[in-house]
């Protein structure tokens, strides 16, 4: 597959993920630890869609990091949900591990 395509999945998986934390807190009812997972994985994917889409693995980190900054900020604004620093912890690594998973296959 090509770069022009992992872009475009990147950018519906970002905006995915804006979708899902524009839900209400007691529409999204993840038990922790698992909601650290998911936090974990779609920040993986994310970083992963765009190491794919030729960002080098310091870009795609940065950029993945960066939205789930944004996404924790966003959510301060949505009914039943607050942002949360372990949230982002979650998403800063699963992001790494999407960049070095890419960078081993």
């Amino acid at each position: 597959m090509n770069e022009k395509f992992f872009l475009a999945l990147s950018i519906a998986w970002a905006l995915l993920i804006f979708i899902a934390s524009s839900l209400p807190g007691g529409s999204v009812a993840v038990a922790s630890p698992w909601d650290k997972l998911a936090h974990f994985g779609a920040y993986a994917v994310l970083a992963f869609s765009l190491r794919s889409a030729g960002a080098p693995a310091s870009w795609a980190w940065f950029l993945a990091a960066a939205y789930g900054v944004s996404d924790e900020f966003h959510q301060s604004f949505i009914p039943g949900r607050t942002p949360c620093a372990a949230d982002w912890l979650a998403d800063a690594l699963g992001a790494l591990a999407g960049c070095v998973f890419k960078s081993k296959i």
